[in-house]
Parts: C-alpha cells; sequence; structure tokens
C-alpha cells in the first residue's frame, strides 16, 4: 500500500504562529553569517577561479584551432589524392573502403566508411549538397574477377530503402559480367570497373563527372524504380565515354 504524503499544515492559533516566525529567524540567522562567509571566501578566491576559467577556454580554443588547422590540411592532402591501380590492387578489403571513402571527400562529399559485417550492401556513405546521398559497395577482388548480377540485386534492394541513398554504385576493381552491367543499367545501380576506377582514383576525375550523376530535385524517381527509357538508350548510368 503506497505511503501518503505528508504535507505541512499552516500554522493554526496564535502560539502556532509564533513558534513558526522564530524557527524562521533562527533559520536566517544561521544562514546569513553561512552567505557572508561564503561571498568572502568567493573574493579570495576569485584570481584562481578567474584563471582556471581563462584556462578552460583558452584549452578549448587551442583544440578547436587545431582540430580545424588538421581538417584543412587533411582536405588539401585529399584534394591532391591519386592512387595507382596497382597500389589499389595491394589493398584488403578495409583499406578499399577507406581508400573509396577519401576519393569521394576528395571529390566534395563528406563520407564515412560503414562498410563491416550486416552492413547490408552498403560500404561507404556520403552526403553533397547539390546530389544527394550515394551508397558505394566496394568489391575488392583479384584482377580479372569479375562481379555478378547478384550484387546488383542486393544493392538495389537496400541503397533507397534501407540507407535512403539517391545513388548507388558498386566499385570493384576487377570487372562486371555482362549481366550485371546491363541490370544495373536498366536499374538506376551505377557500376565501377576497372577502368573507371582508373580514371577516377588515378587520373583525379570526380566520381559524379564520371558516372553524370543529375542534381537531385523535388520530383527525382526513388533508387530502385526503373529507369527512364531515355537513360537505357543513352547507356543507364552515363558512361564516361
Amino acid at each position: 500500500m503506497a505511503r501518503r504524503r505528508r504535507r505541512l499544515r499552516r500554522p493554526r492559533g496564535i502560539i502556532e504562529l509564533v513558534a513558526a516566525c522564530a524557527v524562521a529567524l533562527a533559520v536566517l540567522v544561521l544562514l546569513v553569517p553561512a552567505a557572508g562567509a561564503g561571498a568572502r571566501a568567493a573574493a579570495r578566491l576569485w584570481p584562481v577561479l578567474a584563471s582556471v576559467a581563462v584556462a578552460a577556454v583558452v584549452g578549448a580554443a587551442a583544440r578547436w584551432v587545431r582540430r580545424r588547422a588538421a581538417d584543412r590540411r587533411r582536405t588539401e592532402r585529399l584534394a591532391r589524392l591519386r592512387l595507382g591501380l596497382s597500389g589499389i590492387d595491394a589493398l584488403d578489403d578495409q583499406e578499399f573502403e577507406y581508400a573509396l571513402r577519401d576519393l569521394l571527400v576528395r571529390d566534395g562529399w563528406s563520407a564515412r566508411k560503414v562498410g563491416q559485417q550486416g552492413d547490408q550492401a552498403a560500404d561507404v556513405i556520403g552526403r553533397h549538397p547539390a546530389l544527394g546521398r550515394i551508397v558505394l559497395q566496394a568489391k575488392h577482388t583479384k584482377v580479372g574477377a569479375k562481379v555478378a548480377s547478384q550484387v546488383m540485386y542486393q544493392v538495389n534492394g537496400t541503397a533507397g530503402p534501407v540507407h535512403g541513398a539517391d545513388t548507388a554504385v558498386v566499385v570493384t576493381n576487377g570487372s562486371f559480367t555482362r549481366d550485371a552491367k546491363a541490370w544495373g543499367d536498366r536499374h538506376g545501380v551505377h557500376w565501377v570497373d576497372r577502368d573507371r576506377l582508373r580514371q577516377w582514383a588515378e587520373h583525379g576525375v570526380a566520381l559524379h563527372d564520371l558516372l553524370r550523376l543529375p542534381a537531385r530535385t523535388p520530383g527525382r524517381r526513388p533508387l530502385g524504380g526503373p529507369a527512364p527509357a531515355h537513360r537505357i538508350r543513352q547507356g543507364g548510368h552515363g558512361s564516361a565515354r
């Protein structure tokens, strides 16, 4: 059974009123010296407190300046980023995903690596102010190996519904089967094979220029729907020529 909360009742009668006033006065008498002592202690310690506050502000400002400088150096370094195919071939799967992230950043996207077990066909996710959200699925493989259509199906099924992407791209240092490229062209899943990877990573062509990605518009079709007929006739996702 819940206990009833006790509430203070108002004094009844002159005696209780006088007693309540006496208690309040006693509390006030005790608090005034304490407040005075606190004020005197603060007056003695204010130089120390001010120094600590100034040091905290200066430290935070210094950390912010260092972080901004590091970000600027990284941006400048990535702006000159060029990756040869021989170096890319020597990467492992995780390093390949980080390389794709850095290439997106070089091209003006804000990007992060997300690939891990259960990533639902997304290894890198990027965002661009004019082009929207992009999902990259990385397939690092042996030179000459081919990516099959199943990868295209998986990316098409998750890029829009799961990751909210406007654009989906499968990137490999190998190649794609003919069916995989044709399926991607029909359904708007872009593909970057070894030749396109060379143009992107080694020659410095921006990915959105390489794939001729359109600017995001309010009426743009949902990712994963059928591609317009004129885009299919033009080669699907706009292959670089």
